[in-house]
């Protein structure tokens, strides 16, 4: 469809951590420098592992806990390196079907929200099941970036 798509993604592990209480914008913020801990050698090998696009974030609307999520490169997917952050850890998604939306711009939690809106509308215009109770948020882009920027809001597939 040209107002979203539907992607098969295989299982995959994914680095993560979980911050609570704060606004969406300030848990993306602390959770990313988490992460980027454990990319640049916060972890059980002290190794350097390659920054990966997207950065995900797990919103279930009314809840104050976000989930965010570097995705772990393919070298490592095997055996990834443990973190050495007692609140960073390594989770494996199971294979999913997933209705993607995306925009561009610079995304606020309000954007990312109005546009999961959106797709959520038009997925059940057309009859489409999926879990509806959270989303992902999926950025692909440094902050310092300004130009062309590629965002996406994702609901998993029923």
């Amino acid at each position: 469809a040209k107002d979203y798509e539907l992607r098969q993604y295989e299982t995959a592990k994914w680095v993560s951590t979980v911050i609570r209480g704060e606004t969406q914008k300030e848990a993306t913020r602390q959770g990313f420098w988490k992460l980027f801990h454990y990319i640049q050698g916060k972890n059980e090998k002290e190794m350097k592992i390659d920054m990966t696009v997207p950065v995900t974030c797990l919103v279930k609307p009314g809840c104050t806990d976000f989930k965010i999520s570097f995705f772990v490169p393919f070298e490592h997917q095997d055996s990834p390196p443990q973190p050495s952050d007692s609140e960073v850890f390594v989770e494996e998604r199971k294979a999913a079907g997933i209705f993607v939306r995306s925009f561009g711009g610079f995304a606020s939690p309000e954007k990312y929200a109005e546009e999961a809106e959106v797709l959520a509308k038009i997925l059940r215009n057309r009859g489409q099941l999926f879990h509806e109770d959270f989303f992902y948020t999926a950025g692909y882009d440094s902050p310092f970036k300004l130009f062309n920027r590629h965002n996406e809001v994702w609901y998993f597939k029923k």
